[in-house]
């Protein structure tokens, strides 16, 4: 499929059928990255959804532009992966400038053995036009556009929207309504809710602008540089031969004048040179904020993405977490449907996912005093530190122009199943599954593709295959309520004395069994988000049954988040 010019495009909007239903299991709120990824999430478990959104088109500009491994797996999981990546500059060396000399680099390129680079480069408009295009092809998702939430209300089993048309009013009923209505969220202020946290006292112009220049696919970031004394600039590369730029205005700038081409011109040109042709795409003047709401759910409402929580740009984490926050809800609101799961695992989503916002508040807020110290001290050590980052190593740790964005661990979360045997640090309890290829069938594949979407118990063999009685028991289709799968992580030498019936992969170079710390076997169980619940070394079918109800909230107590 060829590009579209997904800014001007126009979606349709669709007045409800005569006979559509009034009452959907889930409505959610909002078609920007995080809500249809939610919807697609919800879909892959098997269950309609009702996408809606007050708008009628795409986002304009390219917005969040930096999308990071974790996000670009999960959305293999979608479908949508692949076209990400195609389509994407994927980069890797960032380089870093004090005044007029470069003090230090650093390369993002992950070890060997993973299928998706650290980050890519994509226009938030691509993004949102290639998730659009999956939803429409996904017979589960209904998208209505220009259809706008003006009121919510709950009775305890369902929430009660008025939905505005150009049809006139409606009204809709929902089991569960999400929140993906960003930072601005009407719904959050329906519901008398607010967003607390910091608003910093600064402004940057953020611009878009195609360039017939060759440069190379890096992110290179300038404090205090000559051609913009004082302040921070940021550039790095999109698709077709576009290129962001960030310029740090400070607090008195006028955003309406800034935002003129014949301010933003001459900035450009002194950052560039004045002979590079410039087309400008998109010029806008944002004032950061981090901040999040005090429960992300509310009875029958569960907020995700900047409708949750947002954060300043530098580190792209704003739509990185938002990804996140779907893939931590989506399963648990999928149990709980089919009834395979209490209603307080989903408050293991506000554990989790507020500790996770509370993690990206508290990175992205240390970049942004970095990047702008408030202060003649705070200004003093980040030049004293620049200065001698280009020599120590020391000094490098300390340097702050945006921690990039990593996926979230939930080392405390109440679902985990504390260890009882050891096992390395660097893969601790409810870590995201790391990748690895392997082979089955005589295909090499990607370990994570055979990770997710259920519950999955991984058997890693090192010299021999594990218990067979055991095998039998734990793959038995009674041996518990929710669904299981099991699969054998085997060496090649081991491959024939698989029987037939049983899930395996080939670990053919080992890095499996590194990465997991198999050193004498182990048993791993997965979450169906990919992060990881329990592991033994020597485990019985007891202990995996315990670890299940623990990992789906049936045998504890979860603090409630809801009001």
């Amino acid at each position: 499929m060829g590009d579209i010019d997904y800014q001007s495009l126009r979606l349709p909007y669709r007045p409800a059928a005569p006979d559509a239903p009034s009452h959907y299991p889930i409505i959610v709120v909002g078609a920007g990255p995080v809500g249809m990824s939610m919807a697609l999430d919800m879909s892959r478990h098997g269950h309609p959804v009702l996408l809606l959104d007050d708008d009628d088109k795409l986002s304009v500009g390219s917005r969040a532009i930096c999308f990071a491994k974790r996000t670009l797996d999960v959305w293999d999981r979608m479908g949508v992966g692949d076209r990400m990546v195609r389509k994407g500059i994927s980069w890797n060396v960032g380089r870093l400038y004090f005044r007029n000399e470069e003090v230090w680099n650093f390369n993002l390129l992950p070890e060997p053995g993973h299928r998706r680079p650290a980050f890519i480069n994509l226009q938030q408009y691509y993004c949102e036009g290639y998730l659009y295009e999956q939803c429409e092809a996904d017979p589960n998702i209904e998208l209505r556009w220009k259809n706008k939430v003006v009121g919510v209300q709950q009775d305890g089993h369902t929430a009660v929207l008025t939905v505005e048309t150009p049809d006139g009013h409606h009204t809709l009923t929902t089991d569960w309504l999400i929140a993906c209505d960003g930072a601005r969220s009407p719904i959050r202020k329906m519901l008398g809710q607010e967003a607390h946290g910091q608003v910093f006292r600064d402004r940057f112009l953020i611009a878009d602008v195609k360039l017939q220049a060759d440069f190379p696919t890096e992110r290179w970031f300038w404090f205090d540089p000559p051609f913009h004394p004082n302040q921070s600039v940021l550039l790095h590369s999109q698709p077709d031969g576009v290129w962001r730029i960030d310029f740090q205005l400070g607090w008195d700038a006028d955003p309406a004048e800034e935002v003129k081409p014949e301010k933003v011109l001459p900035r450009i040109r002194a950052l560039l040179g004045k002979d590079v042709d410039v087309q400008l795409e998109w010029v806008s003047v944002y004032t950061f904020a981090c901040e999040r709401m005090d429960s992300f759910r509310h009875q029958r409402v569960l907020f995700a993405g900047d409708a949750a929580h947002r954060v300043s740009p530098f580190g792209a984490r704003g739509a990185n977490s938002g990804v996140q926050d779907v893939d931590n809800l989506a399963w648990k609101l999928s149990l709980v449907m089919q009834g395979l799961a209490p209603e307080s695992l989903l408050d293991t989503y506000c554990e989790e996912r507020e500790a996770a916002a509370d993690e990206n508040i508290r990175n992205s807020t240390r970049s942004t005093d970095f990047i702008t110290p408030k202060s003649e001290t705070s200004l003093m050590f980040r030049n004293a530190v620049l200065r001698l980052a280009k020599h120590h190593d020391f000094a490098r740790r300390l340097v702050n122009s945006g921690r990039l964005s990593v996926a979230t661990f939930y080392t405390n979360s109440s679902l985990n199943t504390p260890d009882v045997d050891d096992f390395a640090p660097a893969l601790p309890l409810g870590a995201v599954a790391p990748d690895a290829p392997v082979s089955q069938d005589g295909h090499t594949i990607w370990w994570l593709s055979k990770v997710g979407d259920q519950f999955l118990l991984a058997f890693f063999c090192k010299n021999a295959l594990p218990d067979a009685a055991l095998m039998e028991q734990v793959v038995n289709p009674g041996f518990h309520s929710l669904p299981l799968r099991c699969i054998l992580v085997i060496p090649p030498e081991l491959e024939g004395d698989i029987k037939p019936g049983i899930e395996y992969v080939v670990d053919h170079d080992g890095i499996l069994a590194s990465r997991y710390d198999t050193r004498d076997g182990a048993c791993y169980l997965f979450r169906p988000d990919q992060h990881i619940a329990a592991r033994w070394r020597h485990p019985d079918a007891g202990s995996i049954a315990r670890a299940l109800d623990r990992a789906t909230s049936t045998q504890q107590e979860v603090s409630p988040c809801h009001t």
